[in-house]
């Protein structure tokens, strides 16, 4: 199974890049579920409002920008129904993308948080992707599925507002201080198509022979919906030049800061009671 995906891979590849360009655009509608226990004690009534003011942070849609060696994700703001805007660190102001660049093995995330905008520069270390063999259909292209487990550095937001999170806070804290937090890991499962061979796919995702039309992450699902190679107009993809460098690492350091003071600044505002 796996010689004749790299067979198909390869002649495929011959015809497309003979091509005097390659390039194209592919949309992504993201969903992302919420953890609704930690909200236990809270009335069913609010928990419905709360998921309206949610609506547009967990269901969003991207476009992926991308040619041979390149590619851009970034996300389709529209403007919000009132009442339904959700957190302001939620939004975005549609400047942010993910850059990626395969000859230089480089990928700057642009991102703008707390009123302040950073370039997350990183080395592309090549994902430690596993075939399945499995395939299905997406559309009008034949897909095949990898897997791969990924450390979780993501911030659960919503344990700041909940009594649960702010009890389990106040419990790690009489822990010992040298004992290091526990690593999290995820599941991530990739449905690719070597129909389109470009190592390209939504968010950070990439290092796969074709583009992934599907990403399956913890909570969150990126399924692509429509696709438009080589059009019309050419497409232009500029990496990121503004706002203030950092690596992954600083970036993560300052955003649990950030999160530990919301956590403060919010159980103070509330006495330290729950919703």
């Amino acid at each position: 199974m796996k010689r004749l995906i790299t067979l198909s891979f390869l002649l495929f590849s011959i015809v497309v890049f003979s091509q005097r360009k390659f390039e194209g655009k592919a949309t992504y509608m993201s969903k992302t579920s919420m953890d609704m226990s930690r909200f236990d004690k809270m009335p069913e009534q609010r928990k419905k409002q709360m998921m309206a003011r949610f609506k547009n942070f967990l269901e969003k849609t991207y476009t992926l920008s991308f040619n041979k060696s390149e590619s851009a994700f970034k996300e389709n703001v529209k403007l919000d129904a009132p009442g339904t805007s959700g957190p302001s660190w939620g939004r975005s102001n549609g400047q942010g993308s993910i850059y990626k660049n395969l000859k230089d093995k480089k990928m700057i995330e642009d991102t703008e948080q707390f009123s302040k905008r950073f370039r997350i520069v990183e080395d592309m270390e090549i994902p430690q992707w596993e075939m399945t063999g499995e395939t299905r259909q997406i559309g009008q292209y034949t897909c095949y599925k990898a897997t791969m487990v990924k450390v979780d550095n993501t911030i659960d937001w919503g344990s700041i507002f909940s009594r649960r999170g702010r009890n389990n806070q106040q419990k790690d804290s009489t822990k010992v201080k040298e004992e290091k937090p526990a690593i999290k890991t995820q599941i991530v499962t990739a449905w690719y198509t070597p129909q389109i061979p470009v190592s390209a796919g939504p968010a950070d995702y990439w290092g796969l022979p074709g583009l992934i039309l599907e990403i399956n992450a913890g909570r969150t699902t990126m399924l692509c919906t429509e696709i438009v190679i080589n059009p019309e107009n050419s497409i232009e993809i500029k990496e990121p030049s503004k706002g203030k460098e950092v690596s992954r690492d600083e970036f993560n350091t300052m955003m649990k800061k950030k999160s530990e003071e919301l956590r403060q600044n919010f159980q103070n505002r509330r006495g330290g009671r729950g919703f």
